[in-house]
């Protein structure tokens, strides 16, 4: 059975399976905001067109300025992306040849994009309650010469302490080593602050990666920024394609960050569907992370060893969840899911209370 890559494609993990899912699919395997791309989006396309006969600014001056207000920042510390996977790519390559350091299970474009640009690996594991290593991190750490951290975590939806990151960040101080956290689902958090942006004045050995696809359901439209020292950023620039985000993207990007409607929603939704799910899957004995965002991971606590007959039990009846065999550490032990809206999460949990009752 060949699962693909990444989530989003119901269409293909139905088929790994031998099925064909007819009629209304839940796809609870991308961890994309359910509520949608912002209502105005779509009345603002016809204008939007026009910008497709055009080069974009490539300085992207008004995109820049917005960004640098959202984020109370320099715009020489900032980098528009042509979303989260460029912005990987681009970092990797200032490390060409050299070693790096990732904390599995974590998302899989860390490796791709170090494999790419002939940089060795090192791999520790998150621990059996999906905590990072942080002392094994430290003995580690002069061996390397990057380390990449996904914060919140995906797959766990789990995060590292900033007191724990500090002190390693200051060990990264002395002995040379860059820490690239990648920030792509921090607008779910429900606490900002624990955002890894504040470190960011005082430690530049930091690289802060953002995406805006996820919060604001566009993945399509591919929408990222870093940030980092002047120093960093300067040299990032040299290696990104001229043109990298399109107009579109570009045009639409100050008003998306000036939506604070739309993320307050956002929010409120996912506290309350977080709080439900929690509460019933523990209810119905399935074991499954504590996640601090939009996703969490998930398998049957009295039948632990049968995730792949529940995966393929959820998909008979319409709901895809995300695999986890690619993900170093997990090998298919646990399903991903994503936080949906009330009507889907709902539906999840009578498909798990079917299989709970089932022989």
């Amino acid at each position: 059975m060949v699962l693909p890559a990444h989530g989003g494609q119901p269409g293909r993990i139905a088929a790994s399976f031998g099925m064909e899912v007819k009629g209304k699919v839940y796809d609870f395997s991308a961890n994309i905001n359910p509520n949608g791309p912002p209502s105005w989006l779509s009345e603002q396309l016809p204008r939007l067109m026009e910008e497709v006969a055009y080069y974009p600014d490539p300085d992207y001056l008004e995109a820049y300025e917005a960004l640098a207000k959202h984020e109370g920042m320099d715009p020489e510390q900032l980098l528009l992306t042509n979303g989260g996977a460029e912005a990987i790519f681009l970092i990797t390559q200032l490390f060409l040849g050299k070693k790096a350091l990732t904390i599995n299970p974590t998302f899989t474009e860390y490796e791709r994009a170090c494999q790419a640009f002939n940089i060795g690996l090192t791999h520790l594991r998150l621990n059996q309650e999906f905590r990072f290593p942080v002392e094994a991190m430290a003995q580690v750490m002069p061996d390397v010469d990057v380390v990449f951290l996904c914060y919140p975590n995906n797959p766990t939806g789990t995060i590292l302490p900033l007191t724990e990151l500090e002190h390693l960040l200051k060990l990264g101080m002395e002995i040379g080593t860059t820490f690239v956290i990648d920030e792509a689902f921090v607008h779910f958090l429900f606490e900002e602050e624990l955002s890894v942006k504040q470190l960011l004045a005082f430690y530049p050995n930091l690289i802060i990666l953002r995406s805006l696809t996820k919060i604001f359901a566009i993945p399509g439209l591919r929408a990222g920024y870093m940030m980092a020292s002047k120093d960093y950023i300067q040299k990032l620039k040299e290696k990104q394609p001229s043109w990298s985000v399109n107009g579109i993207t570009a045009n639409i990007l100050p008003v998306l960050l000036s939506d604070k409607s739309y993320m307050a929603a956002t929010k409120a939704w996912l506290e309350k569907e977080c709080k439900k799910l929690a509460e019933n899957l523990s209810a119905l004995k399935f074991i499954h992370t504590v996640s601090s965002v939009n996703f969490y991971l998930l398998k049957d606590g009295e039948r632990p060893d049968e995730t792949e007959e529940l995966f393929r039990f959820l998909v008979e009846n319409h709901i895809i969840p995300r695999h986890t065999d690619n993900f170093k550490g997990l090998d298919g032990s646990y399903l991903r899911l994503a936080v949906r809206s009330a009507e889907e999460n709902d539906y999840l949990l009578y498909v798990l209370r079917k299989w709970r009752e089932a022989p």
